[in-house]
């Protein structure tokens, strides 16, 4: 099965199937509401931790302890979603691909589109089975700085910055270097986003890549910050089929705080 969007309406007829739905939030988030039946993984479970890079993926040992608390076993059906428009269900899509599963659902809009169709939200904590899967890292999905470095003047090769555009131009900082990697595009992730729509992804979505360059014939690397943000920009790359699309984990909070990578401004 390859990734795709699944709707409010989609998913409530499926329960309780066999599905392992997997709410990408705070535990405060989680216990005021959830999906009925979706465990909980908090965002700090994504992620390394470690500065400067603390959006890099966490060891292999924190993501078996992870994925075996949730009673995953390989090749599930996971459903993920979030309640900020799809960067932490991104984030989690991501590290599905990474540990070699594609069969993964994204509820689109998430618990703001499931709420506003009137579906029930539970408070009672959901708790799986613990499983002793064990947890391979496929490094397929995943750029580094020195994948970036080695191609930037490759016309086949594309950098999508999904921060804003202060951020890009320079204006803001957020690391020791301000700026973007040159020749990347800046395609800010709330655009992708219709808050008229409960943060579903936008109608025409691919057409607004395509606008900018992003598209599925280059080969795509996305980043952010700390690889939250681009959780979004990938997996939506990902919805639409694009065959070679890769995050870049470390993010400017790597790149920026290094003093041997390029930096333009704008």
């Amino acid at each position: 099965m390859e990734p795709a969007l699944i709707s409010p309406t989609e998913l409530a007829a499926r329960l309780p199937e066999n599905l392992l739905v997997v709410q990408v939030t705070p535990s405060a988030v989680y216990e005021a509401a959830h999906v009925p039946g979706a465990v909980n993984v908090q965002p700090r479970e994504l992620v390394s931790g470690v500065p400067p890079a603390t959006g890099r993926l966490p060891d292999r040992a924190r993501l078996t302890a992870l994925f075996r608390r949730i009673g995953y076993t390989h090749g599930a059906e996971v459903v993920t979603l979030d309640d900020e428009g799809g960067g932490w269900a991104g984030r989690l899509a991501w590290t599905l691909d990474v540990i070699g599963n594609n069969n993964w659902r994204y509820l689109d809009g998430g618990l703001h589109a499931w709420h506003t169709a009137g579906l029930p939200l539970s408070r009672e904590p959901s708790t799986k089975q613990p499983t002793d899967v064990e947890i391979e890292i496929d490094t397929g999905p995943i750029a580094e700085a020195e994948d970036i470095l080695s191609r930037l003047d490759d016309p086949g090769f594309l950098v999508w910055d999904c921060r804003s555009a202060d951020e890009f131009a320079g204006r803001k900082a957020t690391a020791a270097r301000a700026g973007h990697i040159p020749g990347a595009v800046n395609l800010d992730w709330l655009e992708l986003m219709d808050r008229g729509r409960q943060l579903r992804l936008v109608d025409g979505v691919e057409a607004l890549l395509n606008r900018h360059g992003i598209t599925p014939d280059r080969d795509i690397v996305t980043h952010c910050q700390t690889h939250h943000r681009s959780g979004l920009t990938y997996m939506t790359a990902r919805l639409l089929g694009f065959p070679r699309i890769r995050a870049y984990h470390g993010s400017w909070a790597e790149w920026g705080n290094r003093f041997d990578t390029p930096v333009e401004t704008s």
